[in-house]
């Protein structure tokens, strides 16, 4: 019920004031249609005060530092299947927005809130990461995990380049495979221990074999190794920010080094070592079906993270698009 009650009225008022900035748009303007906003020609006024309401809900559904309390609440009372989905397509959505109605019909705000938000996102990679470091829960793990790494999304779109925003759009959908399996292998080790605390854990590995190395290839991809999608993603908004905000770059390749660390830990403290917990020597490992479940999220992690031109091609496009508004 608290988490509920948080997550209502966080997106509560982001909507509403979101719901504000999209009548006002409509009365001056007349239209809902993307394609004729960026038009408009808002004063940079109106367009401060615009991007701010736009701000609150989008940051919210990120969700960026201070607004991201709400997930990791809502991420340990979620079933699996709504924290893949939280994961993979609603955190997302803020994303979508700052992308789709910031940038191209408030781009002289979007341009002037850029140092700012891109100071939240540093906060939002560094704090988090290192309350990660400290947690004992497997699911409040991945949710801090989670905010930090979106930390760079924003990043990436705020640094209002090509490469940062192409490596935003990349880490998008990267995030949402590799987080969303991590959610997945959390579920299917609650469903058979009934609990995620990593003091009840300890040499999975050793009697879930299958599982372990599903586990340690996510974890891989998690903390952005060469070869897998994350890497691609992260360091196209590392190369594209720098030139712009090297100040908040520099410190933010911290939040890297501190997702190794949060990472490996749980891998370490969960699967290695000697399995003495009576419940995880009855563990049975991951059947054939279970396995194929995690097939295609390892072969799209493998894909994008080798190949990740054709995504970059798809998006080459709206990238220089959305410039040419700023």
């Amino acid at each position: 019920i608290y988490a509920t009650l948080k997550f209502f009225l966080f997106t509560l008022v982001g909507s509403v004031l979101l719901l504000v900035a999209m009548v006002y748009i409509f009365l001056t303007t007349g239209v809902f249609d993307l394609t004729l906003l960026p038009q408009a020609g808002f004063t940079p006024t109106v367009q401060l005060w615009l991007f701010v309401a736009c701000f609150a809900a989008f940051a919210v559904k990120i969700p960026m530092w201070p607004l991201h309390t709400w997930l990791p609440d809502a991420h340990v009372q979620a079933p699996t299947a709504g924290s893949v989905m939280l994961a993979g397509v609603l955190l997302k959505l803020g994303a979508y927005g700052f992308l789709r109605i910031c940038l191209p019909i408030l781009p002289e705000a979007s341009v002037a809130a850029a140092p700012w938000v891109m100071g939240l996102s540093l906060v939002a990679i560094l704090a988090t990461a290192w309350i990660a470091l400290r947690q004992q829960d497997m699911k409040k793990l991945i949710a801090y995990s989670s905010v930090s790494h979106m930390g760079f999304v924003t990043l990436g779109i705020f640094a209002l380049t090509t490469a940062g925003l192409q490596g935003a759009m990349l880490q998008l959908i990267n995030h949402g495979l590799v987080s969303a399996a991590l959610f997945m292998l959390v579920g299917n080790i609650y469903d058979r221990l009934h609990t995620r605390d990593l003091a009840k854990m300890g040499g999975i590995a050793a009697v879930m074999p299958r599982y372990g190395v599903l586990f340690l290839f996510f974890t891989m991809a998690a903390v952005a190794l060469p070869g897998t999608n994350n890497f691609v993603g992260e360091f196209l908004v590392i190369v594209g920010s720098y030139p712009v905000a090297a100040w908040a770059v520099v410190p933010a390749t911290l939040g890297v080094v501190f997702g190794a660390a949060y990472m490996l830990r749980l891998y370490r403290v969960a699967l290695l070592g000697q399995a003495t917990q009576p419940a995880v020597l009855a563990l049975t490992d991951l059947t054939p079906r279970e396995c194929w479940l995690f097939a295609p999220l390892v072969v799209l992690t493998l894909g994008l993270g080798l190949f990740p031109q054709p995504l970059l091609d798809l998006t080459a496009p709206v990238t220089a698009q959305l410039l040419e508004y700023i």
